[in-house]
């Protein structure tokens, strides 16, 4: 959002130097319009002071996550750029547009994790209430999301055929609580993390007490809340 100042002096660069006193900031980080340039007078008969009109753009957290990504990604050598939108609940949204995202997402999402991490640090540094940071590119968290939702459902169907439990790959906290999430109501089966990071992983098990349906799947003798390790 651009905002300005008026001020004015015995001359223009005096006026522009108030001004920028009165900002804290730098001759490079403002605009200025000079709308009066002043007339000393006759023995300072008749004197008009210079007037100035300094513009500046204020920081907002959404601009300053971008500014910082955009940063980052040209000291990783990437052409993209970020842009930004915020949420109803005050969540800053970074969407990466450009052409070479694949080393943008890593493998499995893990640079774009750590960007995510890395602009959530910077941004909350010295700020007393927390704002939430989600970062994305080609709608790769949306297609992830739905591609573990399916791996979940999987391996709940093999827990239930072979009655074996099943371990998965390491995962970060957000992925485990999509697999968590997924199986929550799934009958027969429950989920758990293991581990310790960043090899932490989730295992699918038989819930205590199922038994097989004539349908040949199973269901929990007594029907009990799920249980879901903490993150």
């Amino acid at each position: 959002m651009t905002k300005y100042i008026e001020k004015q002096a015995a001359t223009i660069d005096e006026a522009v130097q108030l001004a920028l006193d009165e900002l804290q900031m730098d001759r490079d980080s403002v605009s200025v319009e000079v709308l009066e340039k002043g007339k000393s007078g006759f023995f300072g008969i008749g004197a008009v002071p210079a007037r100035v009109r300094v513009s500046y753009e204020e920081s907002t957290p959404e601009s300053e996550a971008k500014d910082f990504v955009d940063g980052l990604l040209q000291r990783m050598g990437i052409q993209g750029e970020a842009f930004p939108s915020v949420k109803e609940d005050g969540q800053i949204i970074l969407d990466i547009r450009g052409e070479d995202m694949g080393a943008v997402i890593g493998r499995r999402g893990d640079t774009l994790d750590a960007i995510q991490y890395l602009t959530s640090l910077t941004i909350n540094r010295g700020k007393e209430e927390h704002i939430r940071i989600a970062i994305d590119t080609e709608g790769y968290r949306a297609k992830r999301e739905e591609s573990l939702q399916r791996l979940a459902r999987k391996m709940a169907g093999k827990v239930l055929k072979y009655r074996k439990n099943m371990t998965l790959e390491p995962m970060n906290p957000y992925e485990r609580r999509i697999i968590h999430a997924t199986l929550q109501d799934y009958k027969g089966v429950t989920t758990y993390s293991t581990g310790t990071e960043p090899n932490r992983r989730v295992v699918v098990a038989m819930e205590r007490g199922a038994r097989p349906q004539r349908s040949g799947g199973y269901r929990s003798r007594t029907p009990r809340p799920r249980r879901n390790d903490a993150e």
